[in-house]
């Protein structure tokens, strides 16, 4: 029986091959992991025309996921080099890229990119309606909108961000409680005025059950976009962010009546403290479907830094039960991200995700540490190299300044505790003046 979604699978007790891949990376049972994807708390982006695939699971359960944002601008147009990002975001094991391209006709690096890639492939197809449509946003129609959905669909895309939830009561509620940074999601934007000038509903929420039909058709994951999300830390929680979310469980539970899976964005900036509560909102407005968070970022002053107030946003709210980090680089605010840069956003991401794991309790990941601690205490310094999340920083550092005892850094020296420690214990004198 060949069935269209993996959630249609899981719901008449079909393991896929997908879900076998899952089932052992996760080191989860089949059976426990075929649930779940029938009840939607994990999806599996895994679309049928993405053959490079080596499918990643979203969700309750499973290790948190890093996704990598990258393509061109206007003003950056170098499609070499994102494919170098790329190449640095699989050899870091990242388990999914984002194409944002939004100048022009971006469909030659799109099918370069999914015919390469084993990660998950996402995009936002209104990003790329402009440039492939060459109309302006007020010219765009309904059908033009959903064309372009289909496009990328049918050349693999696994997982697209629709903001179906910003409605007309959305919208309203957003007129009527001012903020202090307005829309910041792009596509929000985008939406937000082609609706304003055109009088129209979102076309993403009109015909949404047509949507749903041609996501279906090659089980592309919905990715439920937040276009309200908060821009600054004044504007988190408040009634616009929270009325579409309550607009997002709504559609959530209509694309699984059609056996199509979802994955639900949240908030991009957000205090601390607020942060835990957000997860749990969302997780029961939206019947424990996937949580993807772009951070959050946990203060606004940091430009250059924004890596980091992501990472720490992104661990509390992993810890608490979101299942997805979009990583930020020391760029975000800034300009298009350079090839440091994203290496600086993949790594903080990841201490991120890893962290929240062993918060949560995530089976063996506490192995990896324990890895490390091991060749610690041993001195085994290439066994530690091996170990880091970023080896060849790791290596460089200690390289730059060697010290003079191989048995140490060159921080502690002879005074090394861990040295200091083995010998005791093995019965020998510590001597630290010769």
């Amino acid at each position: 029986m060949k069935y269209k979604t993996q959630m249609e699978a899981a719901r008449n007790d079909f393991v896929t091959k997908e879900m076998k891949i899952v089932a052992e990376k996760e080191k989860m049972e089949e059976q426990t992991l075929c649930n779940l994807v029938a009840c939607g708390q994990i999806a599996i982006p895994a679309n049928r025309n993405h053959i490079s695939l080596s499918a990643e699971g979203v969700g309750t359960g499973l290790r948190t996921k890093v996704n990598v944002n990258l393509g061109i601008s206007g003003d950056c147009r170098n499609y070499d080099l994102e494919m170098k990002k790329v190449r640095l975001a699989l050899a870091f094991g990242c388990e999914s890229i984002m194409d944002l391209s939004n100048y022009g006709k971006t469909n030659s690096f799109r099918k370069e990119l999914i015919s390469s890639s084993s990660a998950m492939i996402g995009t936002v197809p209104i990003y790329d309606a402009v440039g492939y449509l060459e109309k302006e946003l007020s010219e765009i129609t309904a059908a033009d909108f959903l064309n372009v959905v289909e496009v990328h669909a049918k050349e693999g895309v696994d997982f697209m961000t629709i903001h179906a939830g910003l409605n007309r009561r959305a919208i309203d509620c957003f007129k009527r409680d001012q903020r202090m940074t307005n829309i910041v999601s792009r596509g929000g934007s985008l939406l937000f005025a082609w609706m304003e000038m055109t009088g129209n509903e979102n076309p993403f929420f009109q015909y949404y059950d047509e949507l749903l039909e041609l996501l279906r058709a090659y089980d592309v994951t919905i990715s439920l976009g937040d276009a309200l999300r908060p821009g600054s830390i004044a504007d988190s929680t408040d009634a616009a962010q929270i009325g579409e979310l309550v607009e997002l469980g709504a559609l959530t539970k209509r694309a699984w009546e059609r056996d199509v899976q979802v994955i639900v964005e949240g908030p991009g900036h957000m205090a601390m403290n607020e942060i835990a509560a957000n997860v749990t909102l969302q997780k029961r407005l939206c019947h424990h479907a996937p949580f993807y968070v772009l951070g959050p970022l946990v203060t606004d002053i940091a430009p250059g830094y924004d890596h980091i107030t992501a990472a720490i946003g992104g661990a509390i709210a992993a810890a608490h039960g979101a299942d997805f980090l979009c990583y930020v680089t020391p760029a975000e605010h800034l300009r298009l991200p350079e090839l440091d840069d994203v290496r600086e956003g993949i790594i903080a991401s990841k201490i991120a995700a890893h962290a929240a794991d062993i918060a949560k309790g995530i089976p063996h990941a506490r192995d990896w540490d324990n890895k490390m601690s091991e060749a610690r205490r041993k001195l085994d310094w290439e066994e530690m190299f091996q170990n880091a999340i970023d080896s060849e920083k790791a290596r460089t550092y200690f390289e730059s300044m060697p010290p003079s005892n191989e048995h140490s850094c060159s921080m502690c020296g002879k005074m090394c505790a861990m040295k200091t420690t083995n010998d005791i214990l093995a019965g020998n004198t510590v001597e630290l003046s010769k």
